[in-house]
């Protein structure tokens, strides 16, 4: 067996070290012990950084994966380019029936209403379904509005919100889950092999940020051969735990399922894959006006957003699938649907036997001041995703106006829950936003833009160490992924690794997202 010496400054999450040695992907020494050894394969760090690899505790790879074969609309400036890119793609790929494409800046427009006559303009023949960036919000041409029925006598459904235009037609904006399904059901599914290919894409841009494992947190039946496959072809380069998604509307049946489809993936999917979870949307979100809200919506005084599941429902659910040994991982923006997810998850706690249940609230956008100290007395995971965490336009033409001023400086309160005692984990959300770690740690430590405003932070009492953000992402994930033996660097630990080029411990902290993935390692085998 080969015994890789990694020798510099390492640290190990419990503590520093000035070197660790690897065998047959566990770590076997630390210190003087490791540079003792007879070593197959030296690694000088130099001046970077050995530390236990990134995690992503909320994410969809195979969304994000799939966005590399669509128009590429992320990150472009104008609708006049998003319909220039959907025109190019669909004279590029002929014979693909559906257009369909993510992640479009929903800031572009007012009030996030896109018209379906803009896409027309390029595309009029075919129809054509964009993703907003936050996967909430569905921008279509009118034949993806016409091929779906939907119509001007077409009644808003339960679960979702048809925008319209003063004549009561589609404009072509559609929010939340079912009315996004109107069209999105019609969407033909992807061929087995470019789901791999999804997979694959996803596992060479995790490698390359440092990350070794990812919670899927949403994840519906035709998802989870794509998954095996991947594994079993050897094409997954990362470790991932599969949240199946209940359907409020059909969370009993789905029981069964979701137990029968947890042992297939245990008896299929080899060492990397897991199936332990069950993901809530317990509500939307604040730039769509939907996420569950204690007091209404500054600009719509009528409303509080729109929760999915009733709280007595939530709360039968979640005690059923714990019941079923399912850890349970709730989407939560609004301070409603924050404490709705807390209540639910105490009632699971207090009706079934005790267990290591580790139950997750992602998001955590804000959080009444009553219900802070009720993560940290749970047990419960506050999963932040950092990024989010900074005064871009996001916030200043979207949720702030929609909360305002008192509610808007209560957004992310990780620092808050950090020093309850509450367990604390990040993620990305990629393709949602950006899935490399030391983006968000670093806005994490700053809670400043990329271009530095405003300069002593927004909200600066939430601010983290670097310490805290980096044992976020490490540490805290892995305590959520119930990997305990890969929650710090120690002797017979796993070894996932990351090097980086620097100590971010020592850089100015507005460089931190500067700093270079130099090798990634999982179980010891080199994936970056």
């Amino acid at each position: 067996m080969t015994t890789t010496l990694f020798r510099g400054a390492v640290r190990t999450g419990a503590g520093d070290s000035d070197a660790l040695a690897v065998r047959d992907g566990r770590v076997v020494a630390l210190g003087a012990a490791a540079l003792a050894l007879d070593a197959d394969e030296v690694v000088e760090l130099g001046a970077g950084l050995l530390l236990p690899a990134f995690g992503d505790g909320h994410a969809h790879p195979l969304f994000g994966g799939l966005e590399h074969f669509g128009p590429q609309v992320k990150g472009l400036s104008s609708v006049e380019a998003i319909a220039a890119e959907v025109g190019r793609w669909a004279a590029e790929h002929p014979d693909e029936e559906w257009i369909v494409g993510a992640s479009y800046d929903p800031t572009l427009v007012p009030d996030g209403e896109f018209d379906a006559r803009w896409l027309d303009a390029a595309v009029a023949d075919r129809p054509v379904v964009l993703r907003a960036y936050d996967y909430h919000t569905v921008w279509c041409n009118t034949e993806a509005l016409r091929r779906a029925g939907v119509t001007a006598a077409t009644p808003d459904p339960r679960l979702g919100w048809i925008v319209r235009r003063p004549d009561g037609s589609a404009l072509g904006t559609l929010r939340e889950w079912h009315a996004c399904d109107l069209v999105l059901d019609r969407v033909p599914g992807r061929p087995l092999d470019e789901l791999v290919d999804a997979l694959r894409v996803a596992g060479a841009a995790y490698a390359s940020a440092g990350l070794t494992w990812v919670q899927d947190a949403w994840v519906e039946p035709e998802m989870v051969p794509a998954y095996v496959e991947a594994a079993r072809r050897g094409a997954l380069a990362f470790r991932a735990n599969l949240a199946f998604r209940a359907d409020p509307d059909r969370w009993r049946e789905q029981r069964a399922e979701f137990v029968a489809a947890r042992a297939s993936v245990a008896a299929e999917g080899g060492p990397l894959l897991s199936a332990r979870t069950v993901k809530f949307f317990a509500d939307g979100v604040i730039e769509g006006g939907t996420a569950a809200m204690l007091e209404p919506y500054c600009d719509a005084p009528h409303s509080c957003g729109m929760p999915v599941w009733p709280p007595a429902a939530l709360a039968e659910a979640v005690t059923a699938f714990d019941a079923d040994g399912f850890q349970v991982h709730i989407h939560a923006i609004g301070d409603a649907g924050v404490r709705t997810a807390l209540d639910a998850i105490e009632a699971a706690a207090s009706a079934n036997p005790r267990w290591d249940r580790r139950p997750v609230i992602a998001h955590v956008q804000i959080v009444d001041p009553a219900d802070l100290d009720r993560f940290a007395r749970l047990g419960v995971i506050a999963n932040f995703e950092p990024l989010w965490a900074q005064l871009d336009p996001l916030q200043t033409e979207l949720s702030i106006p929609r909360v305002g001023p008192e509610r808007g400086d209560r957004q992310y309160p990780m620092r808050g829950l950090v020093d309850s005692g509450a367990p604390v984990s990040f993620g990305s959300d990629w393709p949602v936003s950006s899935h490399q770690p030391l983006e968000g740690i670093q806005v994490a430590v700053t809670r400043r833009t990329f271009e530095g405003t405003p300069s002593r932070g927004w909200t600066p009492r939430e601010r983290l160490t670097v310490d805290q953000a980096l044992d976020a992402y490490t540490g805290g994930v892995a305590h959520q992924a119930f990997a305990d033996d890969r929650r710090v660097l120690e002797v017979g630990g796993a070894a996932d690794l990351v090097w980086l080029s620097a100590d971010p411990r020592v850089v100015d902290p507005m460089t931190l997202r500067r700093i270079a993935v130099l090798g990634t390692w999982l179980a010891g085998t080199r994936t970056h």
